[in-house]
């Protein structure tokens, strides 16, 4: 899949895009430091395989930090590096 702006075929323009770009980066931030606290907590309680799982999921969060990133990059090109807010 190419990391473009918006993916090819989808709704949305790059004056009106489909996705919250930052809102999502904020999200997945959100998810990482909760899931790698979490994991942590369970290690030291004892409970290695949850502490595992949720170690997983903090590693999920950061790919989807960096597509989100490039998609961000990308979209800033499009628009002549034109600041977004936290909900566009």
């Amino acid at each position: 899949m190419p990391i473009g702006s918006q993916p090819p075929g989808r709704r949305g323009t790059v004056d009106r895009p489909y996705s919250a770009l930052n809102l999502r980066m904020v999200l997945a931030a959100f998810g990482f430091v909760v899931c790698s606290a979490l994991a942590v907590v369970l290690w030291h309680a004892g409970w290695t395989v949850p502490g595992w799982l949720l170690a997983a999921w903090a590693v999920v969060a950061v790919v989807d930090m960096v597509v989100v990133q490039l998609r961000r990059r990308a979209r800033r090109r499009c628009d002549g590096g034109r600041e977004h807010s936290l909900f566009e």
